[in-house]
């Protein structure tokens, strides 16, 4: 990702092959930094990119969902604004992986789509006093 035009910056919040960090803490400040202003995406990975994405969507503010077609990952973004896309490593490959990765770094939300209403029901539900 580091070489692809569309990417500014490259921050790595996982973790090493000697660490055992869990995956919702990675998940957690990849996403807390999103929420901060300090990025404006997020791709994680895990066994299944399931865990991944549901603790990112547990950030306020953040819409993760896992991904591993080139149709999800399009409406991800277009119809869904997510800023965290998530893969399974045991479930696609890392060239797919790629191709998916480097596809979904072309696609913006238009806040002036028939989506942005959805949208914004959404994070007007995550507002709410509770």
């Amino acid at each position: 990702l580091q070489s692809d035009t569309n990417v500014e910056s490259v921050v790595d919040v996982g973790v090493d092959a000697s660490s055992k960090t869990a995956y919702p803490d990675v998940a957690i400040a990849a996403a807390q930094m999103i929420a901060d202003g300090k990025a404006d995406r997020a791709l994680l990975i895990c066994g299944t990119g399931l865990g991944v994405a549901i603790s990112a969507n547990k950030v306020k503010g953040i819409r993760a969902a896992t991904a591993h077609d080139s149709y999800s990952v399009e409406r991800l973004v277009l119809s869904n604004n997510a800023q965290v896309l998530t893969f399974g490593q045991r479930v696609i490959g890392i060239e797919l992986a790629s191709r998916l990765a480097r596809e979904w770094l072309t696609y913006h939300f238009d806040e002036s789509s028939a989506s942005a209403q959805k949208v914004a029901l959404i994070t007007e539900f995550e507002n709410k006093d509770q």
